[in-house]
C-alpha cells in the first residue's frame, strides 16, 4: 500500500472513530507532515484522496475540515423475545453461489470474508513450509494423529495466554480450520433435531454446518456495539429446550462487535446453569485495529464446557487449512470424532504454521496488517457513505476486516447480488445471515481487497442499490 494511502487510511479511520468530527478542522499539511515524519508531497497526496472520497474539504485560507456526511452507524436490534422460534436452515443453493465466487479470477473479492493474499506472508511461509520438510523428512509425510503436532499446540497454548486462557497443549486438538472445529464441536454436542441458540445476523456456514447436522435455529438479536441479547437468550432458554449455543464473540462476523468481558461471563454462566455447552469462534480475535487482544469466553470456563474454535486462516494461510480446539470436557469425544472424519490434519503445514508462530515474525505481521486493515475498513465504510443512498447505515468494527452495510427499507440485496456480479463485483447478500430470510436489505462487504482503484467499484455498487443503473 503507498504510504499516502496509508496515511489516507488512518485520517479516516480517526474521522470514523470520532477524533476528528464534522465541521472540525484536521492539522494542516505542514503540521501533519511534522507529525507523522512524512513529506509534503506523501501528506498532500493523501489529503487529496480524502478530498475525493469526501471526507475532508479544502476551505480558502483556512485548511481543511470534516465533511458532514459520514455513514449512519447501525441501529439495535428490535426482535422481540416472543417472536423467536425454532427453525429449520434451507438456503444452501445462495451460499453455495457466493462461495463460488471466490474461484472466478474475473471478480472483485467483496463477498467471501478471506484475507488479501498481498497481505500474507507467503514467502516466509513458504521457505519454512520447505525447510521443515527437508529437517524433518518422515514426519513431513507421515500422520500428525489427534491431538497433531505437539510444537504447534505449544505455540497455540502459548498465544492463548494473552487472550486470558490458561490451557495446556494436551488440551488442544489441531483440525482442518475453525469450520472442522465448528463442526466437530456442533456433531459432539448435539444429535439431529436438536435445537442451537445463535447469533442474528449469523455468519452463513454456521447455517450451513447446521442444516448439514439436520439441527434447528433459534436467532438471537444482536446488537452491533455489545453482540447477543442475554436478555433475549434468557428468555429463550426458559421456553426452548437449547442443546448449544454458537457465538463469534470478538470481531464478530459479520457485525464486528467484540463482546464485552462482563457480558461473556454472564454468557458462559447463564448457558453453565443449564448445562448447555458454548461454542465460541474467535478466529478474528488477532486482528483487533489498536493491537489489544480481547479475552475469550473460554477464560470464565469453569466446567469445561465452552468448546474455544480457531484458525489461522484470517492472518496468515487460508490454504494451510490449520485451526484447533479446546474442547474441555469434551476432548476425547473430539479427537475420536476427528479420527474418523479426516484421520489428521496435513502434517507439512502443521510444522510450517509452528515454525512461523514459534520465530517468523508473527506479532510483527500481525502489527502490520491490523494497521492496513484498519484503514481499509474506515475507507471503505467512507466510500458506502459517499456513494450509497442516503439512510445507508454501516457497522463500525474494532477489527477484523468485513463492514455489514444496511440499506434502506426496499432495497433487495438479492437482486443487488446478481446486478454486481455482472459489473464483476461479489458480495454477500444480507438473507445468507439468517435462516429465517431476514436482513433482505443488507450486505456484507469484505474490506481486505479494497483499495484507491475500487473506490468506483463501491460507485457503482451505491447506484445500484439506488435503483439505477451503470
Amino acid at each position: 500500500m503507498p504510504l499516502y494511502e496509508e496515511l489516507a487510511g488512518k485520517i479516516a479511520y480517526l474521522i470514523s472513530e470520532g477524533t476528528y468530527r464534522p465541521g472540525e478542522r484536521v492539522p494542516s499539511i505542514r503540521a501533519m507532515s511534522r507529525q507523522m515524519q512524512m513529506s509534503i508531497n506523501t501528506v498532500k497526496e493523501s489529503y487529496v484522496l480524502l478530498e475525493n472520497r469526501r471526507l475532508i474539504a479544502a476551505r480558502p485560507q483556512s485548511g481543511y475540515y470534516v465533511c458532514g456526511r459520514l455513514p449512519e452507524e447501525l441501529p439495535p436490534p428490535t426482535l422481540a423475545a416472543k417472536e423467536i422460534c425454532p427453525m429449520a436452515v434451507d438456503n444452501s443453493e445462495v451460499t453455495a453461489m457466493v462461495m463460488r465466487d471466490i474461484s472466478n479470477p474475473d471478480l472483485t473479492y467483496f463477498g467471501c470474508a478471506m484475507p488479501n493474499p498481498e497481505q500474507l506472508p507467503i514467502d516466509k511461509l513458504n521457505r519454512m513450509l520447505s525447510s521443515e520438510a527437508r529437517r524433518f523428512r518422515t514426519q513431513s509425510v507421515s500422520y500428525a494423529m489427534p491431538p497433531g503436532n505437539p510444537r504447534l499446540r505449544k505455540e497455540v497454548a502459548q498465544r492463548l495466554v494473552l487472550s486470558g486462557c490458561a490451557l495446556r497443549p494436551e488440551e488442544i486438538v489441531i483440525t482442518e480450520g475453525c469450520s472442522e472445529a465448528v463442526f466437530l464441536a456442533l456433531r459432539t454436542v448435539c444429535r439431529p433435531g436438536d435445537t442451537i441458540v445463535v447469533e442474528s445476523p449469523v455468519y452463513y456456514n454456521f447455517l450451513q454446518l447446521i442444516q448439514e447436522l439436520g439441527l434447528k435455529t433459534l436467532e438471537i438479536p444482536s446488537s452491533p456495539v455489545d453482540g447477543m441479547s442475554l436478555e433475549v437468550l434468557r428468555y429463550v432458554l426458559e421456553h426452548n429446550d437449547v442443546r448449544a449455543c454458537v457465538v463469534v464473540s470478538n470481531f464478530n462476523n459479520p457485525l464486528g462487535f467484540v463482546m464485552p468481558d462482563a457480558r461473556k461471563r454472564e454468557l458462559v454462566e447463564l448457558l453453565a446453569a443449564r448445562d448447555i455447552p458454548l461454542i465460541e469462534d474467535d478466529i478474528y480475535g488477532d486482528l483487533a485495529f489498536d493491537g489489544s487482544r480481547p479475552t475469550v469466553a473460554k477464560q470464565w470456563d469453569k466446567k469445561g464446557l465452552v468448546l474455544l474454535c480457531s484458525s489461522f486462516s484470517k492472518t496468515i494461510a487460508p490454504g494451510y487449512r490449520i485451526g484447533w480446539i479446546a474442547a474441555g470436557r469434551f476432548q476425547e469425544k473430539i479427537e475420536r470424532l476427528k479420527m474418523l472424519t479426516t484421520i489428521a490434519s496435513p502434517s507439512p503445514t502443521q510444522m510450517a504454521v509452528a515454525e512461523f508462530l514459534a520465530n517468523g515474525g508473527y506479532d510483527h505481521h500481525l502489527r502490520t496488517i491490523r494497521k492496513i486493515y484498519a484503514s481499509k475498513v474506515a475507507q471503505m465504510a467512507a466510500a458506502v457513505g459517499c456513494h450509497f443512498p442516503a439512510g445507508t447505515r454501516v457497522s463500525r468494527p474494532k477489527g477484523g476486516f468485513s463492514l455489514w452495510v444496511e440499506m434502506p427499507e426496499g432495497v433487495d440485496a438479492m437482486r443487488l447480488y446478481h446486478q454486481a456480479l455482472t459489473a464483476g463485483i461479489s458480495i454477500a447478500p444480507g438473507n445468507l445471515f439468517s435462516a429465517a430470510g431476514k436482513f433482505t436489505n443488507c450486505i456484507r462487504l469484505n474490506a481486505a481487497f479494497w483499495s484507491q482503484g475500487e473506490d468506483g467499484k463501491i460507485a457503482r455498487l451505491g447506484v445500484l442499490a439506488g435503483g439505477g443503473d451503470w
